[in-house]
């Protein structure tokens, strides 16, 4: 199925398991949504389940943290990430941290979900990405869907868990195909290894997953190595052990994200590994990320200012080339 039909397909389990499950944001209702994920859900469950509410973020979160606290497990979409900057102090100072101060007699069952990243000629208003400040954040749990079968899979364990999550998706992954087996639950923590190697360990998130992988080629018979290609799925927290084991036997590490490098989300995880296994490390890490610059509108800029695969095949082959890999 499509990806944005497995997110839907997520939703409509959990609706029609709970009935304390709602959903509520811009055109969510009989409009179904701007990228489709609750198509038809109005009509099965009612606009008092799938709720249209004003242009306003920060009464959508808001909103729906008084739903949490009341009972019910919201699941609120905003229209992109620029979009959630309105609802930040509703994200951050109240959805984050109103279990921890009320010593848990307080719990917040909710999800906001909304796309990130550059989509195509969206401009700098449509194109962020802000998982660096979300992730940072503590008393919220953070997962990056790439994935089909794990969008599936991870919104519903989000959905029906009794803490706070952000569910952050892509714009242009939304048509993406791929198998889900609804049998086989999964861990939405644990990070996903998409490819098996021996020589360099590539850790990615949300659609670089998909341009490392379409570079891998390229990458791999011109330095004739095989990559290990690690999806970290979950932002917050991190599952740093299966990046632990990866590095152990490749001994090279190369991080890719779509946002901008300075302050980028991959510096931390660069960071960590760094202070916790500088010794397994045989060459210093590469970071390849986004440019410091506003996401341009102009089409050939606006490649230029992220990851692509061909830049990031020239990066990992310019430094293996450097590094002896």
């Amino acid at each position: 199925m499509l990806y944005r039909e497995a997110l839907n397909k997520a939703l409509d389990e959990v609706m029609a398991k709970d009935e304390n499950v709602v959903v509520l944001g811009e055109d969510v209702g009989l409009y179904g949504g701007s990228y489709r994920v609750t198509e038809g859900l109005a009509v099965k469950y009612g606009e008092r389940r799938a709720i249209d509410t004003p242009i306003a973020e920060l009464s959508i979160v808001g909103n729906a943290v008084g739903m949490a606290i009341g009972g019910l497990r919201p699941v609120a979409e905003i229209m992109t990430a620029n979009f959630a900057l309105l609802a930040f102090d509703q994200i951050i100072n109240h959805m984050a941290k109103y279990r921890y101060m009320s010593a848990g007699k307080i719990t917040l069952p909710m999800v906001v979900r909304f796309p990130q990243g550059v989509s195509r000629q969206l401009a700098a208003q449509h194109s962020e990405s802000y998982e660096q400040m979300l992730a940072a954040v503590p008393g919220l749990r953070v997962l990056a869907a790439s994935d089909v079968n794990y969008a599936y899979h991870a919104l519903k364990h989000a959905v029906l868990s009794d803490d706070p999550y952000l569910f952050i998706e892509h714009e242009l992954l939304y048509n993406k195909k791929g198998d889900v087996d609804v049998d086989r639950p999964l861990d939405p923590f644990k990070a996903r290894i998409v490819k098996e190697g021996e020589a360099v360990t590539i850790v990615s998130y949300l659609k670089m997953v998909d341009d490392v992988m379409a570079a891998l080629p390229q990458i791999e018979e011109t330095l004739g190595c095989s990559c290990e290609v690690i999806d970290l799925c979950s932002l917050n927290p991190v599952d740093y052990d299966t990046l632990r084991k990866s590095i152990e036997k490749t001994s090279r590490l190369v991080m890719v994200e779509e946002d901008h490098k300075t302050g980028g989300y991959g510096a931390q995880i660069v960071s960590t590994i760094a202070e916790e296994m500088f010794y397994a490390l045989d060459a210093p890490p590469l970071r390849i990320a986004g440019e410091d610059v506003p996401v341009p509108y102009n089409r050939r800029l606006e490649l230029q200012s992220i990851p692509t695969p061909d830049s990031i095949a020239e990066a990992v082959i310019a430094w293996g080339r450097k590094h002896d890999v």
